[in-house]
């Protein structure tokens, strides 16, 4: 799976909207996410590119597959869990960049502060100015509002005034 992920898709790919690229992972991958979203993965279990394979499943595979459902979001706590477990145990140290990357996103998916700052300061000792920016970009967000706005209609939450005026400017969301 991370073969896939990161030898057969650009980074264009990875963070746009591709209905293609979203059933060519349902099709492949979502036996797998299913099974996986079942168990209860502990990383020092794992070795650091079982680990990889696990959080880009439970983390960036629903974004894709459940786009626009309340589906996509269902595991990001148990991605995270796992994301920190391996960042705990030195897993990302083995990583090339971009696998680093992804391993660090549960943080940046999640709608907690602290989470938030790990991520910008994991991600900008990366060096890559674009994936600083949207760390950088995901940070400002929870720290004004406490959560991402653009997920509240998809997860049946309600918006504030200052949440809707948000949602209608340009780039708001991800």
């Amino acid at each position: 799976m991370p073969a896939y992920w990161f030898n057969e898709l650009t980074r264009a790919d990875w963070f746009s909207k591709n209905d293609a690229v979203d059933a060519a992972l349902r099709t492949r991958f979502l036996p797998l996410y299913e099974q996986l979203s079942e168990c209860d993965l502990k990383a020092a279990e794992l070795t650091p590119q079982e680990t990889l394979a696990a959080v880009l499943a439970l983390d960036q595979f629903p974004r894709n597959v459940f786009r626009g459902s309340s589906r996509a979001f269902a595991t990001d706590p148990e991605a995270r869990e796992l994301a920190v477990e391996a960042l705990a145990l030195g897993y990302d140290k083995s990583l090339g960049l971009d696998e680093r990357l992804f391993l660090y996103l549960p943080l940046e998916h999640s709608e907690n502060v602290a989470d938030q700052e790990h991520c910008v300061d994991l991600i900008s000792a990366l060096g890559d100015a674009d994936y600083t920016r949207f760390a950088i970009a995901h940070r400002q967000i929870i720290a004004r509002f406490g959560r991402f706005p653009h997920r509240n209609a998809i997860l049946g939450r309600r918006s504030t005034a200052q949440e809707t005026a948000f949602l209608a400017e340009p780039g708001s969301s991800f």
